[in-house]
């Protein structure tokens, strides 16, 4: 038997229109907050730094020079600030590239298992030897991750005395390189202004002690803001 009888309780009032518009426009201007910050964080993401748009500018001024040993070197064209990589020097001390914060510096990763890595360290070691100083530095990072005294003895045994020594056991600064695409693989040197933006990188050994080079990294480090 079905109840044919209506409801006795009134239905509950509707709420007015004038209460839900302000908290639907309030909802949807927190949306929009919420897009627009994730909109201009992905803008000023790790390749949009404006504050590293100096180091383009020297960059397309540097073009001229990238020719020979160092034709393959790609210039950036975004401006990029690398990450704070970490490692360590030969004491065992916590270094980060901001530590070179003002000096221009060509950061370098090696293995010693990486055979364009041992052929292209005696150049690093030339070119460390003829500029090296208060504007500029090789920083070669060694992500050998068995038996830390390997590349000790390499360097030591090869006479390569102009370079620190500097390592990442677990190497996470190939992976944070790799991250925001500038470490593809071995070996992977990237020149880096005095703010730690990029102004080049070069996948592959370089004769860094050649002609060429010297005259880029001479250029690089005497820029103004380097």
């Amino acid at each position: 038997m079905t109840n044919d009888m209506p409801d006795p309780s009134p239905p509950p009032p509707r709420p007015k229109a004038s209460r839900r518009i302000p908290f639907a426009v309030a909802a949807l201007a927190v949306v929009a907050v919420i897009g627009y910050t994730a909109v201009s964080g992905l803008r000023r993401g790790p390749e949009g730094d404006p504050q590293c748009r100096p180091a383009v500018d020297l960059a397309h001024k540097l073009e001229p020079l990238i020719h020979g040993e160092v034709a393959a070197l790609t210039l950036a064209t975004t401006p990029l600030r690398l990450p704070d990589l970490a490692f360590a020097n030969g004491d065992g001390a916590p270094k980060k590239l901001s530590d070179w914060h003002g000096r221009t510096v060509l950061l370098n990763l090696w293995a010693t298992w990486c055979v364009p890595c041992r052929k292209e360290m005696p150049a690093l070691d030339g070119l460390q030897t003829k500029l090296g100083g208060p504007d500029f530095q090789v920083v070669a990072v060694n992500i050998d991750t068995r038996d830390p005294d390997k590349p000790k003895t390499f360097l030591k045994d090869s006479h390569l005395e102009g370079l620190g020594y500097f390592s990442d056991p677990k190497a996470k600064v190939f992976q944070d390189l790799k991250q925001i695409g500038r470490a593809l693989g071995m070996p992977t040197s990237v020149l880096v202004d005095g703010q730690g933006c990029e102004i080049g990188t070069i996948a592959g050994a370089a004769d860094w002690a050649s002609e060429d080079a010297i005259r880029l990294i001479s250029a690089a480090k005497g820029a103004p803001g380097s």
